[in-house]
């Protein structure tokens, strides 16, 4: 009998880079700049929570968001 399959919630840097769809060495940047969260420790390892990353993937800004930018959806539903 199989185990069923359990998605990780701490994921490693790399694992972490890749759920997020950048490289490992942007991932680093991210996460010294405040943009992505730091990691746990666990004994000698660093662990990245998966839900704490998925909150600070999702307050990145969109294309668009930033002042002055256009919306592409802005007057769609007025």
């Amino acid at each position: 009998m199989n185990a069923p399959s359990i998605v990780p919630r701490g994921l490693n840097r790399r694992e972490s880079a890749q759920y997020v769809g950048v490289g490992v060495t942007k991932f680093d940047e991210m996460v010294a700049d405040g943009r992505m969260p730091a990691p746990k420790e666990i004994d000698a390892r660093r662990v990245w929570d998966r839900h704490k990353i998925d909150a600070a993937f999702e307050a990145l800004p969109n294309t668009g968001d930033a002042e002055g930018g256009e919306n592409q959806w802005d007057g769609v539903a007025e």
